[in-house]
């Protein structure tokens, strides 16, 4: 399980396109969020497709959820879905379970299910779920990662790792106890699973004239920053201080031995912000319950430097390898 190296998918995915059509404004690039796509002189199709690979609760929660935070992250409202759900042959009862979820979060979302594909297959041995999310905004509103530029903010909401949180405290209940979290701890962890839409934040954000918005998922925080380094081809200067982390993440982490600026971190946005916007960008989101931090800026030249808590400098210069899906390859 993990993202494929940015070498590999520069060499055998990016150039193997097929016709090249005129209308595709964003196509496939490393760390771009979503495609885009004329649809004529004024609007534009934001299309994206998410599988979710390193989880076993809430499936259909977490495909509808994290497929339309890469179309809000462009700007664009979620409108529309298709799911593909691969059940193993011997949990027929899961789709009932997995659509119902799949429901609720449309529902949350104000997206419709219009299509999508279910089938079993012998050799998984835990279900699948891969979605695909479409929405629609004007072409002078659509936001890209490698839209950074030198100077701007570097703006990060809610915490670190909300993602990994709730699926530690679901998928590994049972271990967090044995190395010692308390019941009530892994309880309210649980309820992380509700924070990972980052739609209305990625929404106000986009009214502003934001730069750029990522939704750092495999790799974490540190990894969405490499990634918006790259596309926007700027180095990121961030200090881990100023990273939130909840408290249950970093207790969680600290028990199994993972970094929580790298592990799954959907439900976080990252933003790059002209400093002149980001008073009014952090008043906004105020305004709508919506926690938020300056964690750095932009400069010329490419790739991340994250000041640690003790002062030392450590450089970022390749994809993170997200540390959680390396746990599920150890159990």
């Amino acid at each position: 399980m993990g993202k494929l190296p940015k070498e590999m998918l520069e060499k055998y995915v990016f150039p193997r396109v097929g016709l090249r059509r005129p209308e595709v404004l964003i196509g496939p690039r490393y760390g771009e969020d979503a495609a885009i796509i004329s649809i004529n002189d004024e609007k534009v199709l934001v299309v994206h497709s998410d599988p979710i690979t390193a989880a076993c609760e809430h499936l259909g929660w977490l495909a509808v959820n994290i497929a339309c935070n890469d179309i809000a992250v462009r700007g664009a409202e979620p409108r529309w879905v298709l799911p593909v759900i691969l059940l193993p042959e011997s949990r027929q009862d899961l789709l009932d379970e997995i659509m119902g979820e799949v429901d609720s979060a449309a529902k949350a979302l104000g997206v419709m299910v219009v299509g999508g594909h279910t089938e079993y297959v012998s050799m998984l041995k835990r279900p699948v779920i891969s979605m695909t999310a479409m929405g629609v905004t004007y072409k002078k509103r659509y936001i890209t990662t490698g839209g950074g530029k030198p100077g701007d903010s570097i703006l990060m909401t809610k915490t670190a790792g909300i993602e990994a949180t709730a699926i530690l405290a679901r998928d590994f209940e049972e271990l967090l106890f044995k190395k010692g979290a308390s019941i009530s701890l892994i309880k309210k962890a649980q309820s992380f699973i509700s924070k990972v839409s980052v739609v209305r934040e990625a929404l106000i954000l986009a009214d502003l004239g934001v730069h750029v918005m990522h939704d750092p998922t495999s790799g974490g925080i540190l990894g969405g920053l490499y990634e918006i380094a790259c596309a926007s081809n700027v180095e990121l200067r961030v200090m881990e201080e100023k990273m939130p982390i909840a408290d249950e993440t970093q207790i969680f982490c600290d028990l199994l031995g993972l970094n929580p600026l790298k592990v799954l971190s959907s439900g976080s946005l990252l933003a790059l912000i002209p400093e002149d916007k980001v008073e009014e960008s952090m008043e906004q989101l105020r305004k709508a319950h919506i926690d938020s931090a300056v964690i750095g800026y932009a400069c010329n030249g490419c790739g991340c430097i994250l000041t640690k808590r003790d002062g030392a400098a450590e450089r970022i210069d390749k994809p993170i390898e997200d540390e959680l899906v390396n746990l599920w390859r150890e159990i």
